[in-house]
């Protein structure tokens, strides 16, 4: 017997004892290093949990108090100085025995590592998907910004990589950021999956203690008890619905990389040296080497999801020993999208628009001759003839054009549109004008585009804010509880 009487001999640890405590598979099955990142949800779990058991009258409110005492020098100690242990909880558990005795097993009455851990990974994926909000809207707000500074900027529109029409640069921008007030949408939808605790469902057949739910759930911050036991200890489909949004996320930033990547190739828009670097060997060389490491980090989360999936495909109902390899994949895109959005964020703030190349460019490749032919359209063209003329013509001048329009109408051009409305289509600043439909890159159009964009940013901020609020709430309620019993 070990101090205090507890138990725990050699090795062994609180929940395997003397019997598995060695052996070659236990560093294999141990997850106590990469337990680390849930080190503090776990101590907060703990004391919530306790808290509850004094409450209900399972435990006594002298050993709650002992017991959370204990864990307050555990926390204060941290995670290396835990003892060797299978994970987390088991560690977390023995060092409480270690202080207080055999009493201090008590902390685990009615309760499995099965549903502490299910909570312990909701309650740290809440705050993790809480940054990358932040990140998110940070980045929405960058893009506005230089959205709206350039919203007449004249730029190349492509589609195929082929000059297509004109458009700007505030309309560019703009569109990735509808994008991303998308992605922020569906992190939000996951976060609020995530957001329910699974704690008192135990191994997963539920538990004779007559324990409150429902309180452990306030004491977390939680917004609901996830009902059936078995599922709430088997599912990890929350942990699938955020990397599938991280993974959405990402491809949008990827998208955005590639785009300054190749524009920045172009001479379009120029990094700022923050966010580029030079060669090792080359020394004029300007690198967009940021930008093309968040283009590979969307390959990081879409591989995160596939091995995600793939665990979770074969799995019979309630706990298996998998479910330790699927966490992590969570935390590895989290992390990885977090950088991601932070750096576009700097890149697109930081960087300057070439105005001059640009509008150049605009002119390349007949980009107005959808104008033209939506022109005549107007004036009576049925618009596939009118296709069919500016096709003809291949060339972005009036001569060419009227050239056309003989072959095509058997008269000329001017029979149908005057000679200044045609020339003053070819122009890509009037190309741009003429396009004021709804969502279009006309002026009045895109200020009315970037309010609506500035609106929906503001109501994702205050509901971000909420909720880290409605956390904080929890996290003091709960402190509050513990001080009545240490």
């Amino acid at each position: 017997m070990s101090e205090h009487g507890s138990g725990i001999g050699g090795d062994g640890d609180v929940v395997r004892g003397d019997r598995f405590s060695g052996g070659p598979a236990r560093g294999f099955l141990s997850s106590l290093s990469a337990d680390e990142r849930i080190f503090a949800a776990d101590l907060t779990v703990d004391r919530a949990h306790v808290v509850m058991l004094a409450e209900q009258g399972i435990i006594e409110d002298e050993t709650a108090g002992e017991i959370l005492t204990a864990l307050n020098v555990v926390e204060v100690d941290g995670h290396g100085s835990l003892p060797d242990g299978e994970d987390v909880h088991a560690a977390i558990e023995t060092s409480v025995v270690q202080k207080v005795g055999a009493d201090g097993g008590k902390m685990h009455t009615a309760r499995s590592r099965n549903d502490e851990v299910a909570t312990c990974i909701r309650y740290r994926l809440r705050e993790d998907v809480l940054d990358v909000l932040d990140a998110t809207l940070a980045l929405r707000k960058a893009l506005l910004e230089v959205a709206e500074s350039h919203a007449d900027t004249v730029m190349p529109g492509y589609t195929h990589l082929q000059p297509a029409q004109p458009t700007t640069v505030g309309h560019f921008l703009a569109s990735y950021e509808q994008a991303i007030a998308r992605d922020t949408a569906r992190l939000l939808d996951a976060y609020g999956r995530v957001n329910q605790c699974p704690l008192g469902a135990a191994a997963f057949a539920g538990t004779p203690f007559d324990v409150n739910r429902e309180r452990v759930a306030k004491l977390l911050g939680f917004d609901a008890v996830l009902g059936n036991s078995m599922d709430a200890v088997s599912t990890r489909d929350f942990l699938v619905e955020t990397i599938s949004a991280l993974a959405n996320l990402a491809t949008t930033l990827s998208g955005i990389a590639e785009d300054l990547v190749v524009y920045s190739n172009r001479g379009f828009v120029e990094l700022s040296d923050d966010y580029s670097s030079t060669s090792s060997i080359m020394p004029q060389k300007k690198n967009p080497d940021t930008l093309e490491l968040v283009r590979a980090v969307a390959g990081d989360a879409h591989a995160g999801l596939s091995g995600l999936l793939s665990t979770l495909k074969g799995l019979p109902r309630a706990y298996n020993r998998d479910l330790q390899r699927a966490t992590p994949h969570a935390w590895d895109a989290t992390d990885a999208v977090i950088d991601a959005v932070e750096v576009t964020a700097g890149a697109v703030a930081t960087a300057t628009w070439n105005e001059d190349v640009l509008a150049e460019a605009s002119e390349e490749g007949f980009s107005t001759a959808t104008g033209v032919a939506d022109l005549l359209a107007m004036c009576g063209v049925p618009f596939r003839t009118a296709h069919e003329l500016v096709a003809t013509a291949g060339e972005a001048n009036y001569d060419a054009l009227d050239s056309a329009a003989k072959d095509v109408l058997d008269a000329p051009l001017a029979e149908y549109v005057p000679r200044e409305e045609v020339e003053s289509a070819l122009d890509p600043e009037t190309s741009v004008v003429m396009r004021d439909s709804h969502g279009g890159p006309a002026d009045d159009v895109m200020v009315e585009g970037l309010s609506d964009a500035e609106a929906t940013l503001v109501v994702h901020e205050e509901t971000v804010a909420e909720l880290a609020e409605s956390l904080d709430a929890a996290n003091e309620l709960l402190q509050t509880e513990v001080n009545d019993y240490v």
